[in-house]
């Protein structure tokens, strides 16, 4: 009696499929990539010692343990901050470091705040127990409050906001001139002085 043989399964071609399925997940699947912060480190000065700033030229910004955000000593809400940075940085109460007035600011020219924008530094101090969330709220409405200055400045000087020019500029691949020196002399007027690092006067 003879015996019957089992029918086999050919899998010959399993070790193909599943090497497919894999490029197909690698290729269809995607990853999150953490971005983090975008922040240059400025460079080494070689006579940053010298450097000497005005105590009514920082504006220091402080974050405590409770997430408490304190602008000269008092407590102020996050969505403060813009206006505040606003005032301090387009105030025009003196002069740059080339005896020139800041004849493009609105500012109320107190005496007590900053001179020129091209002298208005802001000081970021966070506490070691901060969260995260407020560190990078408090950033977002200072950047935004150097935005705005840009964006009415290039609007009364092109007729178009600086983030316009910003994007037509990054179209051209980074090759129109006329842009260009638009961007770095909006940037010239208004200079991005915001620092995490402790300034001493």
């Amino acid at each position: 009696m003879s015996r019957k043989e089992s029918p086999e399964i050919n899998a010959g071609s399993m070790a193909d499929i599943a090497f497919l399925l894999l490029i197909f997940f690698l290729v269809t699947t995607t990853m999150n990539v953490d971005t983090g912060i975008n922040r240059k480190i400025p460079k080494k000065e070689p006579n940053s010692s010298t450097l000497t700033i005005k105590d009514k030229n920082i504006l220091e910004v402080n974050i405590n343990l409770n997430n408490e955000i304190f602008v000269d000593g008092k407590i102020v809400k996050p969505i403060e901050l813009k206006q505040i940075a606003i005032d301090f940085i387009d105030n025009a109460g003196g002069l740059d470091i080339h005896q020139k007035p800041c004849d493009w600011c609105n500012g109320n020219q107190l005496p007590t705040s900053s001179d020129h924008p091209t002298k208005a530094f802001i000081s970021v101090k966070t506490d070691r127990n901060t969260n995260y969330e407020t560190y990078i709220l408090t950033l977002d409405n200072l950047n935004s409050a150097y935005t705005h200055l840009r964006n009415k400045l290039a609007l009364k000087m092109y007729g178009k906001n600086y983030v316009s020019i910003l994007e037509d500029y990054k179209k051209t691949n980074h090759l129109d001139k006329s842009l260009e020196g638009k961007i770095k002399l909006i940037r010239e007027k208004y200079p991005l002085l915001l620092s995490d690092v402790d300034i001493k006067n």
